[in-house]
């Protein structure tokens, strides 16, 4: 009886995530744009994977948003009142958030919550109220980092308390205070970059980096050699930091595609090879790049052309020919002329 071997190709969220190490991190725009196609099923099962390889989602990059102009209001304000150490009197006295700091205050927490998560894990489940009302000021602690960025205190603190519940649960010995931080910083960074899918952060980064890239491109053919950060930043309309996260994230999307496929065995000579060749070849186009402001306009466009700084893909000579309006002999003298032009001024 004949079997059939079905192999299905994992998705390029898995792919991106597998090549993450245990422990490690996965920026939260990043991961955001990967993502913003897949339905909430399939995000879920991303966060369920991310927490299995305890990978930590960064939100600086996140930025601050805000789902309604109330909201903004409300954020602005927390953020104000922790920066003055404000809480929770500088609220109104029926606020919500205030009512919650007042009870947590009110708890008792004392001792030593190392020796308690030792009992909790010894057995001794009647001493969990109090390890749990010990860690709830590393919660406040940890979440008041994030005010005013997009999800109201309430509710991370609120995230952040079940992400303590998880990290007493699952503790199995050694730092307890670091476990719980880790587990707290997870849950509470899971709640920004969840909060920031709904206000649409993941759209709006995927539309940057196509940005970014037609901007790359136009200012490398205006400017004849590749544009600095500042260039594009302020060709972009946005912040350096900003522009800086694109190209970052950029990069690490060009990373992930070229690892994507492993090389067959007979293939890993070849590759090798096509390795060096490309890093040579990379080599000059970068140095030529940076040295076409020596040239005339022409002479800058034709080498432009001829080693495809433009597009990334090289033109030979007749083709560049019907662009410029010359021969192909015409133009290889001056791309012969021109590079000799270049290796003087090197």
């Amino acid at each position: 009886m004949n079997h059939l071997e079905f192999t299905f190709e994992a998705a390029a969220w898995e792919q991106a995530i597998g090549q993450i190490p245990p422990g490690g991190m996965l920026d939260g725009a990043q991961f955001l744009a990967m993502m913003e196609q897949e339905s909430e099923e399939t995000l879920e099962n991303a966060l369920a994977l991310l927490d299995e390889k305890d990978i930590l989602l960064t939100v600086d990059s996140l930025g601050t948003f805000a789902a309604s102009a109330d909201t903004a209001v409300r954020l602005r304000l927390e953020k104000d009142l922790v920066s003055q150490n404000a809480l929770p009197r500088g609220l109104e006295e029926n606020d919500p958030l205030r009512l919650y700091l007042e009870e947590i205050a009110a708890l008792p927490a004392c001792g030593d919550a190392q020796r308690l998560a030792e009992e909790y894990k010894s057995g001794r489940e009647e001493v969990l109220p109090q390890l749990t009302n010990l860690m709830l000021s590393r919660v406040a602690e940890q979440a008041f980092s994030l005010a005013g960025r997009g999800v109201l205190l309430l509710d991370l603190l609120q995230e952040g308390g079940l992400g303590l519940w998880q990290a007493i649960l699952s503790y199995a010995g050694g730092d307890f205070e670091s476990h719980c931080s880790c587990y707290i910083q997870r849950s509470l960074s899971k709640a920004m970059v969840l909060q920031a899918r709904e206000f649409g952060v993941g759209q709006k980064m995927r539309q940057a980096m196509e940005d970014y890239r037609a901007m790359d491109e136009q200012l490398l053919t205006d400017l004849g050699r590749n544009p600095t950060i500042e260039e594009l930043a302020e060709a972009l309309h946005m912040s350096v930091q900003e522009t800086g996260v694109v190209a970052e994230m950029l990069e690490t999307a060009r990373r992930m595609n070229l690892a994507k496929r492993e090389p067959e065995p007979e293939e890993e000579e070849l590759a090798e090879t096509q390795a060096v060749e490309d890093t040579a070849y990379f080599q000059m186009r970068q140095r030529i790049s940076d040295l076409l402001s020596n040239l005339n306009e022409t002479d800058a466009k034709l080498l432009t052309l001829r080693f495809g700084l433009e597009k990334g893909l090289p033109m030979s000579a007749a083709e560049v020919g019907k662009i410029l309006g010359m021969t192909a002999d015409e133009v290889s003298a001056r791309e012969a002329e021109a590079l000799k032009k270049l290796r003087n001024e090197g």
